[in-house]
């Protein structure tokens, strides 16, 4: 078995040779997070300091959300054995909006499938391919409907055992640090939290929106296949190149079908999500990704606001019907 581990960044700040105020990449969020000021107008604190700020941000919600870290919101859900657990605003935000995304999936997009994600453990030193007595067995535990939220006090319904926010949460993150930089005289900025990207403002510098690459899936190098001018927007991609490892010559990816246990097989490599709130853009690429093409796309059709490019294992993309009225598509130069 050959492992392989890609942290593929779903989107590249292609104007990042323009002047900045300041910028700090941390490693938080289990992946590479970047912040980039390029213009603000606060009188009493500097670039610099705000970015310190906002990683404090983005760390705190780390604690709140992830279901690795002791104490968190999501550990004491899952550590609950069904009983009731009362959580923090943010999260019942979160929740909340991952069921409303499960149910506009059809079940594509869940949380509940963190036991299913365990099993596979595409993070670990050593993954492989589970039992299929093990896969179908952990799907039985798969059912967003067990979620039942009753003002801040959450409970965990059998047969649900645990969830996992890593298909939302970076998201939501980046919309609050986004809200937070706004709110503290950032004019133009650019935030990049492992993929999940927002461009608060325009470039400052070039006086024109910002571009965003999306990265060619059968590149290596982190080559671009196409980019999208935006301001003010947030950019999102799911792909098969992220996350995966090999065994006995057939790769597998850390998108997972919540119907069959096994990584989602339809003929897609990617996803990328166009939307203001990079919350939406982060469950509908994952959403989008489970349903293939077809059934994908109407769904993004179907949504105000909401632009979606979707690249087959063959490079063709795909674009939903906003392309060329609301927002354009280039090809690589």
């Amino acid at each position: 078995m050959k492992k392989l581990f890609l942290l593929g960044l779903s989107g590249i700040l292609l104007t990042a040779c323009a002047p900045k105020t300041a910028k700090q990449t941390e490693f938080m969020l289990d992946t590479i997070c970047t912040i980039t000021i390029y213009e603000e107008k606060n009188k009493e604190k500097t670039a610099d300091e705000l970015i310190e700020e906002a990683f404090e941000l983005c760390s705190g919600y780390e604690d709140m959300l992830s279901r690795t870290i002791e104490g968190s919101d999501i550990y004491k859900l899952n550590n609950s054995g069904g009983t009731p657990v009362e959580v923090s605003d943010d999260t019942v935000e979160i929740l909340e909006a991952a069921k409303r995304y499960s149910e506009l999936s059809d079940g594509a997009f869940d949380i509940t499938t963190a036991p299913l994600s365990i099993l596979w453990d595409f993070e670990g030193e050593d993954p492989h391919v589970p039992p299929e007595d093990q896969i179908q067995a952990m799907t039985e535990k798969i059912d967003y409907t067990k979620i039942k939220i009753d003002g801040n006090t959450v409970t965990l319904e059998a047969p649900v055992e645990a969830i996992d926010l890593g298909a939302i949460a970076k998201g939501y993150i980046a919309d609050r640090t986004a809200d937070y930089l706004r709110e503290n005289g950032v004019t133009s900025a650019y935030i990049s939290l492992g993929g999940n990207l927002y461009a608060i403002g325009s470039n400052s510098q070039e006086k024109r929106p910002f571009r965003l690459g999306i990265q060619d899936p059968k590149s290596t190098d982190g080559s671009i296949i196409g980019y999208v001018e935006v301001s003010d927007k947030s950019l999102v991609t799911s792909g098969d190149y992220q996350r995966f490892f090999e065994e006995d010559g057939k790769r597998y990816h850390h998108i997972l079908d919540p119907e069959t246990g096994y990584p989602t097989d339809n003929g897609l490599s990617s996803v990328t999500i166009v939307s203001d709130k990079s919350l939406d853009g982060d469950a509908l690429s994952t959403a989008c990704f489970v349903l293939g093409l077809d059934d994908g796309m109407k769904l993004i059709n179907s949504l105000d606001g909401i632009e979606a490019v979707f690249i087959d294992s063959s490079n063709e993309i795909y674009l939903s019907d906003g392309f060329g009225k609301t927002i354009e598509f280039y090809d690589a130069e």
